[in-house]
């Protein structure tokens, strides 16, 4: 017997949680993996994406990577998905692991990270130095990070389609 909160397929499947999240994933990669443009414009709008979501500019990230996308000639869907690298589900951590990365890599010293203040205005409002740390911590990790993202991303959605096309194969000469 289901409860009220329990939800089922259209197979009859109990739906939980962690069906769910892979089915979310599942559909999204899909979505991705169908769009109608070149493996290039795919890898680079998700690797424009990943860089863009690597910068503490969290009111400006869509604007951002969209522009981004338009001038490279990028996907601009693959690019808005790619900011999602950073989200309100890890921003604490994400953008910690960005001032900590940039504290490293610039001389300032008596710079505090508040968790409490993440968006783009407060982080200016706390000080250029704090702002200033997290972007060259952006910039130190969303530059290898977009790299490896298009090179991956590339050779996944061609061997993806390697796949599907053979399947279409097979399935029209009856095998």
């Amino acid at each position: 017997m289901t409860t009220a909160r329990e939800k089922k397929d259209r197979n009859g499947v109990r739906m939980t949680r962690w069906t769910k999240t892979k089915r979310f994933f599942l559909y999204h990669y899909l979505r991705l993996m169908r769009l109608r443009k070149s493996p290039h414009e795919i890898a680079l709008g998700l690797a424009l994406g990943i860089f863009v979501g690597f910068l503490p500019i969290v009111p400006f990230q869509s604007v951002t990577v969209l522009i981004l996308a338009l001038i490279f000639r990028g996907s601009k869907i693959a690019a808005f998905a790619g900011t999602w690298i950073s989200n309100p589900l890890n921003w604490v951590f994400f953008y910690y692991g960005l001032y900590l990365v940039g504290n490293l890599a610039l001389p300032f010293r008596g710079v505090r990270f508040d968790p409490e203040h993440l968006e783009m205005a407060e982080l200016i409002e706390a000080g250029w130095k704090v702002f200033g740390t997290m972007v060259v911590g952006g910039l130190i990790l969303g530059i290898p990070g977009s790299v490896i993202t298009y090179f991956l991303t590339k050779k996944i959605i061609v061997e993806y389609r390697k796949r599907r096309a053979l399947r279409r194969l097979k399935k029209k000469a009856g095998l």
